[in-house]
């Protein structure tokens, strides 16, 4: 499997460097095989560890690898013997429904379903791609299929994982080739992926009256929380400290041309905060863990970082402001972020 790579020839989502694979181009069985009746055999009943004549015995790692193989490479990617048509997008597969029914998702569709003839309906979850489902369905069959998870497609493997349902391992390495690929470069494709959540996700945000639920990552569940728990996180201490916007005192002493390079990470991260939905750049600017050292050091770039979204935002019926407070602040920040509603103009009616 070395090399393979999930295309758009259809062929159960693989591609390449597999000969003679048929899956996934065409509808139907195989072979077009009944669904053969539930077997009656039974095996004699033994004692654990031991065969019918009392010696010992042992699995066998090697021959229960063979299996999974050979089901991964004549039943996913050749279809062979299937007795299932599942169509997702543009992509059809002839499948096993004892395989598929790992999957809680797959086995109530086919429970449902008076055919073997099926449907996956997709509209409504676009993070799910052909790719990424197809490699979801793929680890039904065999956790080779994690060999093709990449950090271009772990987001929708995740989300295909996720609605499929029964695969913590496959949810948790997409879940975490997603959280390291996080980085400034593509910040503003998790923001909107994320679908403008509330930040953070904790109790201080629940207090945000009508915050959307980021339609889009429903189908991640926790996961989707994790990751917007990491983002904020990425956003309020690890951003800042790529870009070495906020040089600690050492810093500035062993490096001196640190004030240059503060400046232009400090200008970086403006652009970036500037662009932030409103309740995510509030609780970020505010947040203790943002690195950013003295109140005012934090005024100073709250107040950058609001003009700056000035110009981006326009004419908006809200205006953002940015206040210093004195005194005691019980251990929170001096400074706060408020938003408030322009007045519209009154035209007075002349008669």
């Amino acid at each position: 499997m070395d090399g393979a790579h999930y295309g758009s020839n259809g062929v159960n989502g693989v591609n390449g460097t597999t000969p003679h694979i048929v899956n996934g181009g065409g509808a139907g069985p195989s072979k077009g095989y009944p669904t053969p009746s539930p077997s009656t055999h039974h095996l004699p009943s033994t004692p654990n560890g031991t065969g019918t004549d009392g010696g010992s015995f042992h699995s066998r790692p090697s021959h229960n690898e063979g299996i999974v193989n050979h089901l991964y490479t004549s039943g996913f990617q050749h279809g062979n013997y299937a007795d299932v048509n599942l169509h997702v997008m543009n992509r059809p597969y002839r499948l096993h429904a004892i395989i598929l029914t790992r999957s809680p998702y797959l086995a109530h569709l086919i429970n449902t379903s008076n055919t073997n003839t099926l449907y996956v309906p997709l509209e409504d979850e676009p993070l799910i791609t052909e790719d990424g489902f197809a490699i979801a369905l793929g680890y039904l069959y065999s956790s080779a299929s994690m060999g093709h998870l990449t950090r271009d497609n772990a987001r929708s493997v995740l989300a295909a994982a996720c609605l499929l349902g029964g695969m913590d391992d496959l949810c948790t390495a997409s879940y975490e080739m997603c959280r390291d690929g996080i980085s400034a470069e593509n910040i503003h494709d998790w923001l909107h992926f994320l679908d403008e959540p509330s930040f953070p996700p904790s109790s201080a945000s629940s207090s945000i009256p009508g915050t959307p639920t980021p339609s889009a990552a429903a189908v991640l569940g926790p996961w989707g929380k994790r990751l917007r728990e990491d983002v904020f996180s990425f956003l309020v201490m690890a951003l800042p400290a790529s870009l070495h916007a906020f040089p600690t005192q050492s810093q500035k002493t062993a490096v001196t041309d640190s004030a240059a390079a503060a400046e232009a990470g400090q200008d970086v991260l403006i652009r970036i905060y500037a662009v932030l939905p409103f309740d995510v750049f509030k609780h970020a600017v505010e947040s203790p863990a943002f690195p950013v050292g003295s109140d005012q050091a934090r005024f100073k770039f709250a107040k950058e970082a609001i003009a700056a979204r000035k110009k981006i935002q326009g004419g908006r019926e809200s205006e953002e402001s940015v206040v210093l407070a004195f005194g005691k602040t019980d251990g929170g920040s001096a400074v706060h972020i408020t938003r408030k509603m322009k007045k519209r103009p009154l035209w007075k009616v002349t008669k």
